[in-house]
C-alpha cells in the first residue's frame, strides 16, 4: 500500500490527518493523529512492531498498515507522514523530526504539565528541559555502552529469566537491593553474574541495577537544571521499579522530582512527529498558499 499526499486546498485550515513513525533499535511504534484546525489533536491508532531480527522496512511497513487499519484511514488521505529515530528507513515519509524534539512533544501531549522530559531508549538515556511550545531548551544524554540504557536491563532480564514487562513489579518487591556499581555494561552485566552465584535474589538484583540508573538519569535531570514533573518516555517508560527508583534517589540526593508517566509514553516520539508533522504541513500549505 502506497503512501500518497492528500492536495485539497483548503488543507491549510482543514482538519488533517497524519501518521508519526519511531524507528527504534528493538521496535518500530506508528502514531495516527488527526489535527483540527485550532491545532486541537487526537489519537487514532498506535501501534508498535518488535523488530525481533527482522528485515527492518518489512517490519516498518507492515507496521505502519496495521496502524492504518486501525484508525479507519487509507494513506491517500493522510495528509503528512513524518519519521523520526532510524527515519531513513522509512521510505515513504515526507519528511523526518530529530529524536529528542519528537520525545518533547509528544510528552508534552500526553503529560501537559511536564517541564522536563526523561527519554529512556534502548541504547541510551537523555533528559530534556523543555517549555510550554514543546521546545527543548537544554538536553544530556548518556553514552550507548552505559549501563543505564533499555537494552542494558532487557539484557539483565533475559539472564535472570524474567520478562521485561515482569522488571518493574519484581523490583518493588526487593529487600535489600545490590547496586551496579560500573558505568560501563559488560563490566556490570558481570557484576549481576557474580550476584546471582552469590545467591542475590532477582527483587534485590533488579532495585540494584534501577537504582544505579536512577543515579545516572538524575545527573542528567540536574546538570540541566530540571524541575519537575518529569515525562518518562521510551521504551522503559512503564517500569514502574524505575520510577520508584528515581524518586528514591532524587530524595537521597536532597532533590524532589516527581516522575509522571502514561500508558502511551513508549508512543511519545511517534505521536510527536505526527504532531510536529501536522504542524510543518500547515505552514508549507500556507505559503503555497500566499504563492497562489
Amino acid at each position: 500500500m502506497s503512501a500518497a499526499i492528500s492536495t485539497r486546498p483548503d488543507e491549510s485550515i482543514a482538519t488533517i490527518v497524519t501518521a508519526g513513525v519511531d524507528v527504534g533499535s528493538s521496535a518500530v511504534k506508528i502514531a495516527v493523529v488527526r489535527m483540527d484546525a485550532n491545532g486541537a489533536a487526537e489519537s487514532l491508532a498506535l501501534h508498535s512492531e518488535r523488530v525481533r531480527r527482522r528485515e527492518l522496512r518489512k517490519v516498518i511497513r507492515e507496521g505502519f498498515d496495521v496502524a492504518l487499519e486501525q484508525a479507519g484511514v487509507a494513506s491517500s488521505e493522510l495528509a503528512y507522514i513524518a519519521s523520526t529515530g532510524e527515519g531513513e528507513l522509512v521510505d515513504f515519509r515526507r519528511g523526518h523530526f530529530y529524536g529528542m524534539t519528537t520525545h518533547a512533544r509528544g510528552a508534552k501531549f500526553l503529560m501537559p504539565e511536564a517541564l522536563a522530559v526523561l527519554d529512556v531508549g534502548a541504547l541510551h538515556a537523555r533528559a530534556m528541559l523543555i517549555d510550554s511550545q514543546s521546545r527543548v531548551l537544554a538536553y544530556r544524554m548518556t553514552s550507548q555502552c552505559a549501563s543505564g540504557s533499555g537494552q542494558f536491563l532487557e539484557n539483565v532480564a533475559r539472564y535472570l529469566g524474567i520478562a521485561l514487562e515482569e522488571v518493574g513489579e519484581t523490583s518493588l518487591r526487593a529487600k535489600n537491593p545490590q547496586v551496579v556499581s560500573s558505568i560501563c555494561a559488560v563490566l556490570a552485566e558481570t557484576d549481576v553474574i557474580n550476584m546471582v552465584s552469590r545467591g542475590i535474589s532477582t527483587s534485590d538484583i533488579l532495585k540494584g541495577i534501577h537504582l544505579s540508573m536512577a543515579g545516572r538519569y538524575i545527573k542528567l535531570l540536574r546538570a540541566i537544571g530540571a524541575e519537575s514533573p518529569v515525562a518518562i518516555t521510551g521504551g522503559l517508560a512503564m517500569d514502574v521499579g524505575l520510577a520508584e527508583a528515581l524518586e528514591e534517589r532524587a530524595r537521597e540526593e536532597g532533590a524532589v522530582i516527581k516522575v509522571e508517566t502514561h500508558p502511551h509514553s513508549i508512543f511519545a516520539g511517534a505521536l510527536g512527529a505526527a504532531l510536529w508533522g501536522g504542524f510543518r504541513h500547515r505552514v508549507l500549505s500556507r505559503r503555497q498558499e500566499l504563492r497562489n
